[in-house]
């Protein structure tokens, strides 16, 4: 049997007192997810293990059944694999955003989304000044710093201390002192760049400096065909989960007009879905939207993007006949506007009925599933 999971990248939450103490899931309009809890069954899956930080390289790694404490090495080297870049056995390769500091305070960690172009201009500048290490413009914000012959420093992730002082959350240990000398560096070459003119110019936030984290070296994975047996497809504009597909010898597929933003062409990731399901076997189709809006801390941002992965699962539906799931990887609360490790909802077709009615968190805990580790969620699916 055929299977297509779509995932609301943040799609979890908590109860939240404007909306009548529901969740954006429980007060979003989702009349098909809502149809497929009356054909399916739901439950709760635990995707962040005991020990590993709430993040989406660690939730989707589980949900795709490679255990982080086996393969997981940092999330810098899957976006390194997902961009092409071969990295050596000694390179340390980390995620490195373009954010927004002011007065030393974190204001934004995607530098108001800057564009691609945008990026790669800044990066174009910063490269000369900084030939111990390669930088690697990606997507907006994302992008990737490589240090050759490198050692792993402790980083965090500037999305997690928006609002707070950097100076508590600096790089340490390891490749420290370069990933700090490269970050003063942007500092300066950026300052009075073109680009952040205009920015500033145009009332968007500028890109104020590089700030490097979670690095790691290359991982290696078993392929997701002797794994499972069955041929699979990630369709993704997130580097980072087209990097755990690469590693798992998935297809990467491409779908034109995908951001990795609100912007993002929510259709057309389902007709390509549909159009890869006929020659594959699993396609897991991710949608970034819902995390964005929670750590935006945007109520209204957040339930809208639902509607649109809503309108994703309806596209579905309507033409493949096969076992459907749809879930979050972890909650992206807007009270704290990061990600939380608690278990996340999931409706599944094709698998049985229960009682449930409505698609939430609420409703998925009584479902008949109960709670699963996730990284037996796909043998589960295929079974």
């Amino acid at each position: 049997m055929k299977c297509i999971l779509i995932l609301g990248d943040g799609m979890a939450d908590e109860p939240i007192p404007q909306l009548g103490g529901k969740t954006p899931l429980g007060y979003a309009r989702t009349p098909n997810m809502d149809r497929m809890v009356r054909d399916g069954a739901c439950g709760m899956l635990q995707t962040i293990p005991e020990g590993f930080e709430p993040g989406s390289d660690i939730a989707n790694m589980s949900i795709l059944g490679y255990a982080p404490e086996k393969y997981y090495t940092g999330r810098g080297p899957l976006e390194a694999l997902s961009m092409g870049i071969d990295l050596a056995p000694t390179d340390i390769a980390y995620r490195c955003n373009l954010v927004t500091v002011r007065d030393e305070i974190m204001a934004d960690f995607s530098a108001g989304h800057i564009t691609s172009a945008e990026g790669a201009a800044l990066f174009a500048s910063l490269a000369p000044h900084v030939p111990a290490v390669t930088i690697k413009a990606g997507v907006s914000y994302r992008n990737l710093l490589i240090v050759p012959h490198g050692s792993l420093a402790d980083s965090t992730a500037p999305h997690d201390i928006v609002g707070k002082p950097i100076s508590d959350y600096l790089p340490r240990n390891g490749d420290a002192q370069i990933l700090l000398s490269c970050m003063a560096k942007s500092r300066e070459v950026f300052r009075n760049h073109p680009v952040n003119v205009a920015r500033v110019k145009a009332g968007k936030p500028p890109a104020t400096q590089v700030w490097p984290w979670s690095g790691g070296r290359r991982p290696v994975f078993p392929r997701f065909s002797e794994k499972y047996h069955c041929r699979g497809g990630m369709i993704s504009a997130v580097d980072l989960l087209n990097g755990i597909a690469r590693c798992a010898g998935m297809e990467i597929i491409t779908v034109p007009g995908a951001t990795g933003y609100f912007d993002t062409d929510y259709m057309a990731k389902a007709r390509y879905a549909l159009d890869a399901i006929r020659r594959l076997d699993f396609v897991y189709v991710h949608i970034e939207a819902p995390d964005e809006a929670g750590h935006l801390g945007s109520i209204e941002e957040k339930v809208r993007a639902i509607e649109n992965v809503d309108r994703v699962v309806g596209a579905i539906r309507k033409e493949f006949d096969g076992i459907v799931a749809v879930l979050p990887d972890h909650p992206t609360p807007i009270r704290i506007k990061t990600h939380s490790r608690e278990p996340v909802p999931f409706v599944v077709t094709g698998k049985g009925t229960d009682k449930t009615t409505h698609f939430s968190e609420k409703e998925a805990r009584s479902g008949m599933f109960g709670t699963k580790e996730a990284t037996g969620f796909l043998s589960f699916l295929f079974s």
